[in-house]
């Protein structure tokens, strides 16, 4: 599970187009003006928190961004969980479907 630290920095970096991004600019977007005001450095114990669990990456300029998601297999395709159930109910065989598990959030959190 992610701590309110770790949701704000996910949330900022989902919205930064998979660039790195520096940890003063992490630390200022992602807690508030009011929080770096305070603890300039509260992003970077977190940081690397997020990167041992294998949420984020680290690049030669100290910059960070999400991990990306795993390839999906293209032989597979997602599949609503009402098309999938009349699908279900044909009695043909669709065994390509992949069922949706939550949204990319969850996922950075089972990590």
């Amino acid at each position: 599970m992610m701590d309110d630290a770790e949701k704000e920095i996910f949330r900022y970096l989902r919205g930064a187009e998979a660039g790195f991004v520096p940890v003063t600019a992490i630390s200022r977007h992602a807690g508030g003006k009011h929080k770096y005001r305070e603890t300039p450095d509260w992003a970077k114990p977190v940081l690397l928190r997020m990167v041992e669990r294998g949420i984020l990456e680290l690049d030669a300029n100290a910059a960070y961004r999400l991990k990306p998601l795993p390839a999906v297999d293209p032989a597979r395709r997602w599949v609503s969980p009402q098309i999938a159930e009349m699908l279900r109910k044909s009695g043909k065989k669709f065994d390509g479907m992949i069922q949706p598990e939550g949204d990319v959030e969850a996922f950075y959190d089972s990590l």
